[in-house]
């Protein structure tokens, strides 16, 4: 009796072992997780891989990228009409509040401050600052962890600076001082362009409101309603603009093209991403001295500049995959992540523990042009968004940019016409 009931006993634990195991195949959860720009698959994939390996449990199924955040966006709003979201998305901070309003209505997207506020304080406190946290808040709520943070940057050719009889070491820190070494460069050297500030095909507002914010204007005004550039120093900046090209010597060429001259050392002054920093620096090689400085500021009591990136937000109403989107989320904001994003891009660290030295504290003192984007954080201001159609107002907007850039009108024609019909749009 006591062999049947030792046996019976056995097989029960067993067939127990077996139905638990069965029970954890079963709850394996998998993420469809959407991001933009293929360039950052390469720390996408390897920290997916990582939280996979910690979490065997879950599994992050990278779909193909979008082309850019504004094409990401487009891809979100259709998306969301025919319910075939992904389960986590990465939009750009200026592009996250009209995208919020459009899944906040269809129960669409997580509210992840009551997920915040159930972590321990001390570890909020130890991984986020509150100014990193605002990046990720639409009207007052937390819909987003910041996942990468940048403020432009000057790249330049240090031997063409040289040539012009610059200092790389000292370089210019105002728009008159850019504009003024830029020629000389120019000069110096007739077959390279002076500098490249790329607004005019740029994907995205940010070198718009950047050149805007620097000078003490803005895009919008503080309710995010009204523009904020038409005053006379949105006509200052319009004729900086063209002061680029008649002076600075800087080409109008397409994006990519205009990175390609910087690379192949016929740009002196390149204006750009610090997210592209590793890019470039293996890009440019041996090729030259390449060097990275602060982004100039003219208005040095009241500008800023605005902070670049995306944010990971919940889209799934799953709460099995929102339990593991949060740890998704957590993860990729954590400083193991955050050491991966930066070194292999450039962003800033939106991870207050990333920075220590078991992080990145070694790998910026032997790469000082990466630690340039933190030193001017003191003037970072929030990425404006237009709510309403941002995609095709920024489009329009730069057409007209262009056209002062080439000199097809006056910038105070150009700033009359980019007033009048960025209102019509936001309308």
């Amino acid at each position: 009796m006591n062999r049947i009931a030792s046996f019976m006993t056995r097989g029960a634990a067993i067939l127990a072992l077996s139905m638990a195991a069965g029970a954890a195949l079963a709850q394996k959860v998998t993420l469809d997780v959407l991001y933009a720009q293929p360039g950052f698959a390469k720390y996408h994939e390897p920290i997916a891989q990582a939280f996979m390996k910690a979490h065997p449990d879950v599994e992050i199924k990278l779909r193909a990228p979008a082309k850019d955040y504004d094409e990401g966006h487009q891809a979100m709003l259709r998306a969301a009409v025919t319910n075939q979201l992904p389960d986590v998305y990465f939009p750009g901070f200026d592009l996250m509040g009209e995208l919020v309003d459009v899944l906040e209505k269809r129960g669409q997207v997580v509210d992840m401050g009551p997920l915040l506020a159930a972590e321990p304080a001390a570890w909020r406190t130890a991984n986020y600052s509150d100014a990193m946290l605002r990046l990720g808040v639409v009207d007052g709520r937390q819909y987003g962890l910041p996942v990468n943070a940048s403020l432009p940057i000057m790249y330049f050719n240090a031997d063409l600076v040289k040539k012009a009889g610059g200092d790389p070491a000292h370089m210019p820190d105002t728009w008159d001082g850019v504009i003024a070494l830029a020629a000389k460069i120019h000069a110096a050297v007739p077959e390279a362009s002076g500098m490249a500030f790329d607004i005019h095909v740029y994907p995205g507002n940010w070198l718009f409101q950047s050149i805007l914010d620097q000078a003490g204007a803005s895009m919008l005004d503080a309710s995010g309603t009204k523009i904020g550039f038409d005053n006379p120093i949105g006509l200052h900046v319009m004729t900086n603009l063209r002061r680029f090209v008649t002076e600075g010597g800087m080409s109008i060429l397409d994006l990519e093209a205009s990175r390609q001259q910087f690379l192949a050392g016929q740009t002196g002054l390149f204006f750009d991403t610090p997210a592209r920093l590793r890019q470039i620096t293996s890009g440019v090689g041996s090729r030259f001295a390449l060097g990275t400085a602060v982004f100039p500021i003219d208005d040095k009591a009241k500008g800023g500049i605005p902070t670049g990136g995306c944010a990971i937000i919940i889209t799934t109403k799953d709460e099995a995959r929102r339990k593991a989107a949060w740890e998704y989320a957590k993860f990729i904001t954590g400083p193991e992540a955050q050491k991966i994003v930066v070194e292999t891009t450039g962003y800033l660290p939106t991870n207050r523990r990333a920075t220590g030295p078991e992080f990145l504290g070694p790998f910026y003192d032997k790469n000082p042009n990466f630690r340039t984007v933190a030193l001017q954080s003191d003037r970072a201001v929030a990425w404006q968004g237009y709510r309403g159609d941002a995609v095709r107002i920024w489009r329009a907007q730069r057409d007209i940019i262009a056209k002062v850039m080439r000199g097809q009108v006056t910038p105070a024609a150009g700033l009359d016409e980019l007033a009048r019909e960025t209102r019509a749009m936001m309308k």
